[in-house]
């Protein structure tokens, strides 16, 4: 049987996103700023025999309604079926972060540290460099050790942004 994928366009207050969903799940969220073509180059490459096609599904909409009610201030946690493709490291950072509750915050240190390999610092940051899955798998809730706002791919106005729209404050510098 052929394995469809299925993507639509989400607008949100930070702009519009790709959302891709999977018969397992939601696979792929695309920040504002992020490229269409790295959208689809990613989900050829983790689903290479996968038919895709533009158009909603159950999971797409749920997506929607549940970004719109947490950028509204009433989602604190997400309910979604959730289709994650990597290494199992970095399935293994994604699956802290997701315990990361709303209105806090970790430091990459501290994600490598409950992960029981306190070196794995800048493969954390990796991890969460390639997490396919923004705001919902909340990268966003990492930062430097020193509280500094560190590193986004939706770029640190956004993940300031995030984090402002939580009740976190912190500086927008970056460590050199």
């Amino acid at each position: 049987m052929e394995q469809k994928i299925v993507y639509g366009c989400l607008d949100t207050p930070i702009g519009q996103m790709l959302a891709a969903a999977s018969p397992e799940g939601l696979c792929r969220l695309c920040l504002p700023g992020e490229t269409r073509d790295g959208f689809f180059e990613w989900i050829n490459k983790n689903y290479s025999q996968a038919v895709v096609a533009e158009g909603s599904n159950d999971v797409i909409q749920s997506a929607e309604e549940q970004m719109g009610e947490y950028f509204k201030g009433s989602r604190k946690v997400f309910a979604l079926e959730l289709d994650l493709k990597g290494t199992v490291f970095q399935r293994s950072v994604w699956q802290i972060l997701l315990q990361i509750p709303y209105g806090s915050t970790m430091s990459y240190k501290e994600v490598a540290a409950a992960l029981d390999n306190p070196a794995a610092v800048r493969a954390v940051g990796q991890a969460n460099n390639r997490n396919p899955i923004p705001i919902i798998v909340p990268c966003h809730r990492v930062i430097g050790h020193d509280g500094k706002l560190v590193g986004y791919g939706g770029g640190l106005d956004i993940k300031s942004d995030l984090l402002a729209l939580e009740g976190i404050k912190v500086r927008k510098e970056s460590i050199v």
